[in-house]
């Protein structure tokens, strides 16, 4: 009895859901069924089906189906799943029961299975400038990635391939990977493979291989190792799996590296171990107060400590904890396994601190990158083999909060906000921002062999004091001089800036002071942004800080810094030469790029014997370094001397990113600055070290040590890094002077309206700048080493004293009108306020008393354009009024609201006015700087007065120099200069250290909580004796193409300019995405403080931010573009700026360009600024003068508006109503009438339009031309459906048209004098044509169809068979529409392709037309003077724009270069034409297995253009099964090719035949055609003579003799009329008789071509009549030919068998066959025993085959395999094989010789067998042919041919040897002729034609197997038979002597004894005695005595 337990199945949600199910299962034929349980994804049966087996055992072969189905359904529609389950291992052990766990269920209805494969990033890809490229083969599937670049290129790309295959074929479908180098040759572009199946990915939990890391290896290196990685995900999705979920996300960093490789198993592995030590850190930032406490109390020992965790390759270590300190010391190993290349390139490492070791705090973190310590010998060839990982023992700094890390930015800049200061990377709104965290003492070193078995050891104490040895530390100064900070966001909070260098300097150091400017507040800038008002007194910050010695480091990485920005900027001066056409300029710019390259890369770096800290990695990389510079000499030197200066720009590329891959060791910390508003940290910026650094050899010097730097675009700021023993020359490394004062504060407060110390509460009356710390005068004591200069004096905040309206030229004025009631009153006016009131302070308090609005003067300089007037805008209602209720009497209302209520007591009011600036106020400029200037040294104490205070309402609120109503506060500055008592060698503000206070006042110890500087610190200023004055001139002309905000498709730009500490804003421009401002900004008196000559050098930046004004307020930020300003430090050499094109950035890319100016102009006071013209405008709005505003004239754009196609709804289903086009271009716009019906016609009812408007006269200049597509809605609405900008605006310019002569269309031109010497040069071409040699007229008839003239227009004459063609065509090799003189068939209205307007500013890849706009445009120049009339219009004859009917014709020629598709590697392609709704093409009519395939197919159909105007071409494979697999396809724009005046839709021929294959096809006449020819180009029309053998056409008269010699060598030619018409119109340059080739795309595939199609495409409109016949270009068909070759005899064959007699013979017979038919070959009879090489056969072979008498080819159809279910026709010449061997019957055959004859070549027989040899078949074929030419004939012309033929054998030497010679006579029949003279095979019947009679053959010619007995005579008798005689006489011979000798003693003996016995007349008795006497005698021992 067999059970089966069906426990549950697990379904796929979306094929569990609604569905009852149940398990059907089947044993033997007999079924068995589960209950129907409710469909769920885990669905349960715990069920047992039984089936009886009886006596009979269970047989192995048994099994089980199961089916999984729902109920319901009928199969096999419900059928969810099915398995076969074996019994094999049941019926061996019947007692075992079988557990099956995880039955996978197979879909037997073979739904598709998706093969995933994403390809993420290589690692440690081998190679040198390398450009890896990925190709996935995916079964027989080929994909690639883009190409990347570098070693470790990051691409995240998918590609899926669907299989319909069982599970055992998917399961072997391979997955193979290769990462390929696309710059290297194809046999040394494999950088490495992986190889796996399909089976592996799904046999893997999920189904999937997720972010795993592949080895890859060279198959034929497996020495080599492997070659780098690349990370995957693979994943097999079936029917119904849920698609990935979180496929996208990264995995943790802490990943098992190790665990998640996969390597190939013959690849041996790698192993080295990699050894960090861990010795100690230092600087470690302290724990919090609380937790220090709980440490001390319950012992650091106890509770928690420091621990090093260091994690590497899935691996993570972590030290033993030691107790809390700052400079905690471990002093042990960590040992990790490391495979060589390594796939983890980051050693991470964290320092914890907290109770338990597995949950600490993360005090800090650091990475340690082998690449950059280790190489692999890849970035320098030749001679470098690399070197291993290594590091220190150096320090390695560690850094906490958002973005740490150990990669900040390397030049300055990052992420800028639109509110104000810049937020760069690593930017943080608390104290957790990039901050320091101390150092760790680390030591890396790699060793071969696996690691230990322990993870870690201890460090030996002599290793441990040999690494501190090594660490020799130098006292470093850090300079910082803040030269302006501008573009702040607004607020009461005061700002500083503060400087650090690992922990000093730093706030967050409690240990250390703090190094940070004073703080100030930020001061409004008259617009939009703040400022800190430094002006002359520059604050510095001086950082002291000791560090190791690493100037060498610095010095080599500084010196290879330079030489990859001067070749950076060489490169970039190359690349935009590039874009020009000046061959010279790249030439000379690529000669100074080798040249500078060749001298910096020549220079020393330094070297590392005298370096005591120098480490092993330092070595290392020096050699590299050198490596490499010495490689960069000799790859220049070779590119010069080959004099390839202009091409060597991708090199240089390469070279450039050659050069950044070098980076050093971190060892000391980077310079962090901090933007800081009262305590909170705002933004910072991160320096490396070296690039501020300072080295005495002055070619090691960092970039930017001591240069003016502008950070983030607000920040100006000069920083200098090195030794403080070498700081004397920093002083001349600044611009001012330094000065060093102390600094108090005296605070007062007006109590009982008395000024005095005695009402400060909380506030000490000496102060610092904050008020909190107390700095008693008397207290302060001058540092060690300095002493005081001069008294205390009381000097004011002098930029305070500036007015706040010196650097502006606009000011908004505003005051509040006040009125108040009592409850239940009237109102009454309250007095006027000013604007303190509408601040939301808290508490709210009253404004203070301002004089009323009419009473308010306006200054001198000063003019206002309109007068008050009320803010409407906002909670106020109509009147401007805003209510509000006070809780106590006098007090301000807490709100504000704009409706009036009975307990409201107080409103108010807004007026405003706008104050502007004259044009020509300059102002006094001693009124501006004489608060400014410093007052001189050693000069009397001014008397302290009302002057140096500086007033407040209350405490802590913004100052201001004069006392106003309501204030309570105010404070004055004293100061007192402090001096070095003596020079020395270091720069005197290194040596400021701690604080002035003495350290025993308790009164002057600052708040626990502050964590400003520390109180006293000395105030260091660089101080500019007299500033410098420049004038800002912005000519902001127009921005372009900007990318509106939001889904809006227009904007209200306005610009607002920024510089400095000033900015101002254009006017704003309503509903335009190219706003032309057209306006000047002038920045006058800006005060820049430095050398002028620095700031040339290294100008300010000019921040241009475009905002959406619509709405009012701030506006929406648009974009911004940074500008730099061309410097004049000499007026009178001024050069006019030139507007240049600046780029636009928005947020999210790019967002359009800006066409501006900028120039800064000194200022040296000697007038010649003054004399300088102002810009021109009035009431403070100026123009852009003359000299630079583009120079503009008065243009006609005329626009042909023909129509609009393929137009989608604005962003939602419904189709467009009535859209029109709206037309914009400098500042002007038209608009098109609405296309009433989209859908019945396209096009405009309107189509031509003028737009006078003024542009500019230089190209660069010219403004785009934007299409806007507007819908037309209910109410009004019209939404933006799409828009396209023509950026380009030179091809549409021309001359205006001439009066009274009409114009003419774009298109050919039609100048009279160009169509004179254009038909003089065809018609002397086609006199000269005429000359030639031509074929016989009989055989081009014969051959004349279409497809000779295209394979004679191929160049393949041989399938041509045509002389010089007479009616050619023309073949393009690209598509009619890429033809240069053609114009891309858009000479009468191009395709403008529509996009959304928000396209641009969504991060998608290529946004998606939403239609397109049919239409051109002309420019010219109109007249000036109105009374000068306009010259004529251009679009004025055009064609009629209703839709006509068209009868299409589709030509498909052939294709070529198909991918394949089958698994043989062919196709079976099939054409599919489709028209609007119509689709013609039958699949079955497919070409079989080709990938060229030859369609020869005519395709007719009817369409309506323009409504079906896009003709679909594509190309399919042929299925057994549909769908079909598209190949590819391509689409012809009916419309341009009707419209265009080259005349596309039906192409020219060069004959005019009446009739024949070349017959005249279009439907008008060659005469009538030139007519309306000449009538669209506004000629006259042609004037033929009655004979039609003269015209009339352009001014000229041609005659027919002129192209014709003689009467026509062609049949069928027409009338003369029309022939002349047709050579006018050839010579027109209209489109001839052709056939282009185009490619085909496929969507799936976008961008590869997938191969090429020649077609061509005629349009008939109806409305012109019926079309001529179609062109014949079926396939040219085979005809059949029969070849009979009798062979007849043989003679001088070669002998090869020799007989058991010697004698040399062979067996001959002959075997033929034709090229191609080996299956067909036919063999003779054996002529057996030829012994001189002679046969006799008369045998006849009989070979049918197909013949293309054009091609001169057979055609041979063959199926490649027995399962193909297609013939594959092949095409092969026409060639006989005739080969000659010897029979034998227990060995192979032995070959003797061969014949070759080519039916078309045949080399002529000889007569007879002597003059037969090897000379008839000529030399062996050479290319080129050489000797002399043999006489041959072809046999499809002489049809027969009888004679002898040589055979010829190779021998060794590749000489041919003559083997024989063979009779035969050979005929070729038709297929007609053959069936009326048969004849058979051999000598088979009919035997006729001729008739064969059996061969007379020798006697001896027979199988001896057959007749041994003849064999003998034939072999034996009759060649040796007198031989024979002579033997048989000579044995008798000797057989007679041999008796004679045998007989001869006996008779000498009877003779002997009895001599007379023979005369004796008795013979008998004679005998007896004698007989007996013998025996007697015989026996002697017998006698007796």
């Amino acid at each position: 009895m067999l059970r089966l337990v069906v426990a549950g199945a697990r379904i796929p949600a979306p094929r569990a859901a609604g569905a009852d199910v149940h398990v059907r299962a089947e044993f033997g034929g007999v079924p068995r069924s589960t209950r129907v349980v409710p469909g769920e994804r885990d669905t349960a049966w715990n069920e047992t089906l039984v089936w009886p087996l009886g006596a009979r055992p269970l047989e192995p072969a048994a099994t089980v189906v199961l089916r999984l189905r729902q109920w319901g359904h009928p199969a096999p529609d419900g059928d969810l799943g099915a398995a076969t389950v074996p019994l094999a291992q049941l019926a061996a052990e019947p007692s075992r029961p079988l557990a099956l766990s995880d039955v996978l269920l197979l879909d037997r209805n073979r739904r598709p299975t998706g093969v995933r494969v994403r390809i993420i990033e290589g690692r440690q890809l081998q190679g040198n400038n390398i450009k890896p490229v990925v190709k996935v083969f995916i079964g027989e599937h080929a994909f690639r990635t883009r190409i990347g670049s570098g070693n470790n290129p990051y691409y995240n790309e998918v590609f899926c391939q669907n299989f319909h295959e069982t599970p055992a074929r998917l399961f072997d479908e391979p997955i193979h990977i290769q990462v390929l180098n696309s710059r290297a040759v194809r046999a040394e572009s494999v950088i490495g493979v992986f190889k796996l199946d399909v089976g592996s990915v799904y046999s893997s939990p999920g189904r999937a291989l997720a972010w795993k890391w592949l080895g890859l290896h060279r198959p034929d290196r497996l020495d080599a190792g492997l070659r780098g990685y690349l990370r995957v995900s693979l994943r097999v999705l079936r029917a119904g799996d849920p698609a990935p979920v979180g496929e996208q996300e990264k995995p943790a960093e802490s990943e098992d590296v190790e665990a998640e490789l996969l390597q190939p198993s013959a690849l041996p592995a790698c192993v080295a171990t990699l050894q960090l030590r861990v010795y100690r850190a230092e600087d470690v930032a302290r724990d919090d107060a609380p937790r220090q406490y709980f440490h001390s109390v319950l012992g650091a020992g106890k509770r928690g400590g420091l621990a090093v965790e260091v994690a590497f390759g899935g691996r993570t270590l972590r030290t033993a904890a030691v107790p809390p300190g700052a400079d905690p010391a471990w002093n042990e190993a960590l040992f990790f396994p490391l495979r060589l290349p390594p796939v983890c390139d980051e050693i991470r490492l964290a320092l914890l601190s907290g109770d338990r070791a597995e949950k600490g705090d993360v005090l800090g973190t650091a990475t340690l990158r082998l690449s950059q310590v280790a190489s692999a010998g890849a970035a320098a060839e030749g001679g470098f083999s690399g070197f291993l990982p290594c590091f220190g023992p150096s320090f390695l700094p560690m850094y906490s909060g958002p973005g740490a890390g150990p990669d900040p930015a390397e030049a300055p800049g990052g992420r800028a906000s639109r509110d104000g200061w810049a937020e760069p990377l690593g930017a943080s709104r608390d104290d957790r921002g990039v901050n320091y965290r101390g150092r760790l003492l680390l030591e890396l070193s790699t060793s071969a062999g696996s690691p230990p078995e322990r993870d870690r050891a201890a460090v030996a104490p002599e290793d441990v004091a040999g690494a501190e040895r090594s660490l020799r530390r130098r006292k470093y100064g850090l300079c910082a001089v803040f030269y302006s900070a501008t573009m702040l966001a607004g607020g009461p909070e005061l700002v500083q800036f503060e400087v650090s260098i690992g922990s000093y300097g730093s706030r967050a150091d409690g240990a250390r002071e703090p190094a940070a400017t004073q703080l100030s507040p930020a001061v409004y800038d008259g617009n939009r942004y703040y400022y800190l008002p430094w002006y002359d007194a520059k604050p510095v910050v001086a950082v002291t800080s000791s560090w190791e010695d690493v100037s060498h480091r610095w010095d080599s990485l500084n010196a290879l810094q330079a030489v990859h920005d001067r070749l950076e900027q060489n490169l970039t001066a190359l690349r935009d030469l590039g874009r020009a056409d000046d061959a010279a300029a790249r030439d000379c710019a690529g000669r100074k790029l080798l040249r500078e390259l060749l001298r910096d890369c020549k220079k020393v770096l330094p070297a590392l014997e005298a370096q005591p800290t120098a480490t092993a990695l330092d070595g290392h990389l020096r050699a590299a370094r050198l490596q490499l510079l010495q490689q960069l000499v000799a790859e220049a030197g070779a590119a010069g001397a080959a004099g390839a200066a202009a091409a060597v720009l991708p090199t240089a590329e390469g070279w450039l990113q050659r050069l950044a891959a070098a980076v050093p060791e971190a060892a000391v910390p980077d310079v962090v600055l901090w933007l800081v508003r009262e305590e909170r940290r705002v933004a910072c910026a991160r320096l490396r070290p070296w690039v501020v650094a300072f080295s005495k050899s002055g070619t090691g010097g960092g970039k930017l040590c001591g240069k003016t730097h502008t950070l983030f675009l607000t920040l100006r700021v000069r920083l200098w890094l090195g030794p403080v023993a070498e700081s004397q020359e920093l002083p001349r490394r600044l611009e001012g002077s330094l000065r060093v004062y102390a600094e108090t504060y005296e605070n007062q407060m007006k109590l009982f309206g008395k000024w005095g110390a005695r009402g400060l509460v909380g506030r000490p009356g000496f102060s610092d700048a904050s008020g909190r710390a107390a700095l008693p005068r008397d207290k302060l004591r001058p540092p060690p080493g300095w002493r005081w200069d001069g008294a205390w004096s009381a000097e004011p905040r002098r930029r305070l004293l500036l007015a706040a309206e010196s650097s502006v030229a606009e000011v908004l004025e505003e005051v509040y009108e006040n009125e108040s009631r009592p409850p239940g009153g009237q109102w009454a006016p309250a007095g006027s306020t000013d604007a303190v009131s509408a601040q939301g302070s808290a508490p709210p308090r009253t404004g203070v008393a301002v004089p009323p609005k009419e009473q308010v003067t306006c200054p001198q300089g000063w003019h206002v354009p309109e007068g008050w007037r009320v803010e409407v805008t906002g909670a106020v209602d109509d009147a401007g009024w805003e209510y509000g209720g006070s809780a106590a009497p006098g007090s301000p209302p807490p709100a504000w609201h704009a409706a009036e209520e009975p307990g409201d007591t107080r409103r108010r009011r807004r007026w405003l006015r706008t104050r502007r600036r004259d044009p020509g106020a300059q102002g006094t400029r001693q009124d501006v700087t004489t608060p400014l200037r410093p007052r001189p040294q050693h000069a009397p104490e001014p008397p302290v007065g009302a002057e140096a205070w500086e007033y407040a309402s209350f405490s802590g609120w913004r100052f201001h120099p004069q006392p106003q109503a309501g204030d309570v506060y105010r404070r004055r500055r004293w100061l007192r200069r402090l001096v070095p008592e003596r020079p020395g060698p270091a720069a005197p503000l290194f040596l400021l250290e701690g604080s002035l206070l003495w350290p025993d006042d308790d009164d002057a110890k600052p708040p626990e909580t502050s964590r400003a500087p520390a109180p006293g610190t000395p105030l260091i200023l660089c101080v500019f004796q007299r500033p410098s004055y420049f004038q800002l001139r912005c000519y902001i002309f127009q921005a372009m193409e900007l990318a509106p905000r939001g889904g809006r498709a227009t904007a209200d730009p306005v610009a607002h300019v920024s510089f400095l500490h000033v900015s101002q804003r254009t006017r704003a421009l309503v509903a335009t995405l190219d706003p032309r401002w057209d306006q000047t900004l002038l920045f006058d008196r800006v005060l820049l403080y430095g050398d002028p000559q620095g700031i040339r050098a290294e100008p300010p930046a000019v921040v241009v931010e475009i905002f959406d004004q619509d709405g009012g307020g701030a506006g929406a930020f648009l974009g911004r573009s940074v500008c730099w300003p061309a410097v004049c430090l000499d007026v009178g050499r001024r050069r006019v700026p030139r507007l240049r094109h600046h780029p636009i950035g928005g947020p999210t890319g790019p967002a359009g360009e800006l066409l501006a100016a900028f120039e800064l102009l000194h200022d040296a006071e000697d007038g010649a600024l003054a004399r300088l013209p102002a810009p021109p405008g009035t009431a403070g709005a100026f123009g852009i003068p003359a000299g630079v505003r583009p120079a503009l004239r008065l243009m006609a754009l005329e626009v042909l508006a023909w129509g609009l196609r393929g137009l989608c709804g604005a962003g939602a289903p419904l189709p467009a109503r009535a859209p029109c086009l709206l037309v914009e271009c400098g500042g002007r716009a038209l608009r098109t009438p609405p296309i009433a019906d989209l859908r019945a016609n396209p096009n405009f009812p309107v189509n031509a339009f003028l737009l006078p408007l003024h542009l500019p006269a230089e190209e660069d200049y010219v403004p785009p031309v934007t299409l806007r597509v507007l819908d037309t809605r209910d109410f009004g609405y019209r939404p933006e459906l799409g828009r396209a900008s023509v950026r380009s605006l030179r091809p549409y310019c021309c001359e205006p048209a001439v009066p009274g002569q009409p114009p003419a269309l774009p298109g050919p031109a039609a100048s009279q004098s160009w169509i004179t010497q254009l038909l003089a040069r065809i018609a002397a071409e086609m006199g000269a044509g005429d000359k030639a040699t031509e074929e016989e007229e009989e055989e081009e008839e014969e051959e004349g169809d279409w497809w000779s003239k295209f394979y004679a227009a191929t160049g393949n004459a041989a399938k041509s068979r045509r002389g010089p063609a007479k009616d050619a065509l023309t073949v393009y090799g690209c598509e009619l529409e890429a033809v240069p003189e053609f114009e891309g068939l858009q000479d009468f209205c191009q395709t403008f392709p529509l996009y959304r307007a928000a396209a641009r500013t969504e991060a998608a890849e290529d946004p998606m037309p939403v239609g397109e706009f049919k239409g051109l445009f002309r420019i010219y120049p109109l007249p000036e003077d109105p009374g000068v009339p306009p010259p004529p219009r251009h679009f004025q004859e055009l064609p009629p724009s209703r839709p006509q009917e068209c009868l299409v014709r589709v030509y498909i020629i052939r294709a070529f270069d198909l991918p394949p598709r089958d698994r043989n590697g062919l196709c079976d392609p099939y054409v599919r034409v489709s028209l609007g709704t119509k689709k013609l093409g039958d699949r079955h009519q497919y070409v079989p297995n080709t990938l060229e395939p030859v369609f020869g197919r005519m395709f007719e159909m009817t369409g309506t253009i323009p409504l079906e105007k896009d003709l679909q071409i594509s190309l399919f494979d042929y299925d057994l099964l549909p769908p079909d697999q598209e190949i590819g396809s391509t689409s012809i724009d009916l419309e341009n090719r009707l419209l265009s005046r080259f005349r596309a839709h039906c192409g020219l021929p060069q004959l005019y035949r009446i009739a024949g294959p070349g017959r005249w096809r279009d439907q008008l006449t060659p005469s009538r055609a030139l007519e309306l020819f000449a009538r669209a180009r506004g000629l006259p029309a042609p004037e033929f003579s009655a004979d039609g053998g003269a015209v009339a056409f352009g001014g000229s008269t041609f005659l027919l003799t002129q192209f014709e010699r003689g009467s026509p060598a062609y049949r069928h030619p027409g009338a003369p009329r029309e022939r002349l018409a047709l050579h006018l119109l050839r010579a027109c340059r209209l489109v001839p008789e052709h056939l282009e080739t185009r490619t085909l795309y496929n969507s799936t595939q976008p961008g590869l071509e997938q191969g090429k199609l020649q077609v061509w495409v005629d349009i008939f409109p109806a409305g012109l009549g019926p079309p001529g016949p179609a062109v014949d270009v079926t396939p040219r068909k085979p005809q059949r030919y029969e070849l009979r070759c009798v062979i007849w005899n043989t003679r001088d064959v070669d002998l090869q068998d020799a007989s058991l007699t010697g004698q040399r013979m062979s067996d001959i017979y002959v075997k033929g066959w034709l090229d191609g038919l080996e299956e067909q070959t036919q063999k003779t009879d054996v002529h057996y025993r030829s012994l001189r090489g002679d046969g006799s056969f008369n045998w006849r072979f009989v070979f049918p085959f197909d013949y293309l008498p054009a091609e001169q080819l057979c055609v041979m159809p063959k199926k490649e395999h027995f399962w193909s279910l297609d013939e594959t026709a092949r095409k092969v010449p026409p060639k006989l094989i005739l080969q000659v061997w010897d029979n034998d019957k227990f060995s192979a055959d032995d070959f003797l010789g061969v014949l070759e004859l080519e039916l078309g070549s045949l080399p002529r027989p000889a007569r007879r067998p002597g003059g037969c040899t090897l000379a008839l078949l000529g030399a062996r074929r050479r290319w080129p042919r050489r000797g002399a030419r043999v006489p041959r004939f072809s046999l499809f012309r002489q049809r027969c041919a009888r004679g002898w033929w040589p055979c010829s054998v190779e021998e060794e030497d590749g000489k041919r040897r003559l083997a024989g010679k063979l009779e035969m006579s050979l005929e070729l029949l038709t297929a007609k002729e053959a069936e009326e003279r048969p004849a058979g095979k051999g000598r088979e019947e009919p035997n006729m034609y001729p008739t064969l009679q059996p061969p007379l053959r020798p006697d001896w010619s027979f199988l001896w197997l057959q007749a041994p007995l003849r064999t003998l005579r034939y072999a034996v008798w009759q060649r040796h038979r007198c031989r024979i005689s002579a033997g048989l006489a000579l044995a008798l011979l000797l057989a007679l002597l041999l008796a004679f000798v045998y007989a001869a003693p006996g008779y000498l003996a009877m003779k002997l004894v009895n001599p007379l016995r023979s005369l004796h007349p008795f013979g008998g008795g004679t005998t007896k005695a004698a007989a007996t006497t013998t025996t007697t005698a015989t026996t002697p021992s017998t006698a007796k005595p």
